[in-house]
């Protein structure tokens, strides 16, 4: 196949994503988990154009063919990731001077590569201005700079088995919880930090060491 005019070879079965970052091309993506036998599919980051087909898709959750032609950097498909981005951004507390994960924030690598700043100016800004939760010993879970990926849900209930968190309530009100919204250092949760290892923004890090 090939993807921004280079031939690359990828295993049957395998998902356009997923072969473009195995050869060095980037495609902006929050919700992607290679493991997970169906994709989230659900940050809407990952448009691609693809010869043959009249709309962009997700490259999360298409299929790679024989002799197929890929274009990351098409106009429509640009302006579905960008469209995306900023949606997102308008209800995300936007702090990196002060965020833990300044420097290594996904957002900031998205928004670098789709040539954007993160801030929206065609949609009002509506924050959710949630509490913090510090309860816990190893790391701080900031509901405000969640993005509601699942990755965190999806490690600690399907790769783990352990069901601590998961999603809850839904629209603007859906967050990432406890059962109960009980905070997380008196939850069920063991501190195996598994979720702050996957979040790819500021939502969960770790404490910083005195």
């Amino acid at each position: 196949m090939t993807i921004d005019g280079k031939k690359i070879e990828a295993a049957p079965g395998e998902k356009v994503l997923w072969a473009a970052l195995d050869n060095g091309i980037y495609i902006p993506n929050l919700c992607a988990i290679r493991e997970r036998s169906e994709p989230f599919a659900s940050c809407r980051l990952c448009f691609v154009e693809i010869e043959g087909k009249d709309v962009p898709v997700t490259a999360c959750a298409t299929t790679v063919t024989e002799g197929m032609v890929v274009n990351t950097k098409g106009a429509k498909a640009l302006r579905l990731a960008r469209t995306a981005l900023e949606l997102l951004l308008a209800s995300h507390t936007v702090d990196c001077a002060h965020c833990l994960k300044n420097g290594s924030c996904e957002l900031q690598r998205i928004a670098k590569h789709l040539g954007m700043k993160l801030k929206t100016k065609r949609f009002r800004k509506i924050l959710p201005e949630l509490p913090v939760d510090s309860s816990s010993p190893l790391f701080i879970y900031d509901p405000n700079k969640c993005v509601l990926c699942g990755r965190c849900v999806w490690v600690c209930q399907e790769k783990l088995g352990k069901g601590t968190i998961g999603f809850a309530y839904r629209g603007f009100r859906r967050i990432v919880t406890t059962f109960g919204d009980e905070p997380m250092g008196r939850s069920r949760c063991q501190d195996c930090s598994e979720c702050v290892a996957v979040c790819p923004v500021g939502a969960l890090v770790f404490r910083q060491v005195m």
